[in-house]
């Protein structure tokens, strides 16, 4: 029979799980109140004590968090898994969610990706404007005659000064 004390010296505190997960301690207090963590024992002193599941536990909810799960949907998943009558429909209901999750995690990477080639482009163009002459007034980017008049100006570039009223004398209004 193991020793009591040995298996109290492995277990973790609370503070030890959240400095291990960079959680809160109140954090990990509320996953315990809502029925997400448990803790695997109390020590001599009443302290909550942990076990390794409970580290990886604690990171898998921070993983969902960061998926865009509140905590309640994050309980229903719990639920789910732990009232299903069957490993191959516990599994399956997740699978249903991490799917979800990944096809929403695919837009998001198109959108970024769609913002950053736009970000290189505004970049880019902005980068021709160091050759202006520095006696120039803002006004003159109006009429400026450094940039390649058949490529579109970028809208990151486009807007800031679309949004007063003005817009590149020749261009066409978008």
């Amino acid at each position: 029979m193991p020793d009591p004390t040995e298996e109290e010296d492995r277990l973790l505190q609370v503070g030890d799980i959240a400095k291990a997960t960079g959680k809160t301690v109140r954090a990990i207090h509320h996953y315990e109140e809502v029925g997400l963590l448990r803790p695997h024992a109390r020590s001599k002193g009443r302290y909550r004590l942990y076990d390794n599941a409970a580290l990886t536990r604690v990171r898998w909810i921070g993983k969902l968090h960061d998926l865009g799960l509140s905590l309640s949907q994050i309980q229903q998943i719990v639920s789910t898994w732990e009232s299903s009558p069957s490993a191959p429909g516990a599994m399956s209901r997740i699978r249903d969610v991490y799917q979800q999750k990944l096809e929403e995690v695919r837009e998001q990477i198109a959108h970024l990706e769609t913002l950053e080639h736009e970000l290189v482009a505004s970049l880019a163009y902005l980068d021709t404007c160091e050759t202006c002459d520095p006696a120039e007034l803002v006004a003159a980017c109006t009429n400026c005659n450094l940039h390649d008049k058949s490529q579109a100006e970028p809208e990151l570039v486009a807007g800031i000064r679309g949004g007063n009223g003005h817009c590149r004398q020749g261009s066409n209004h978008r």
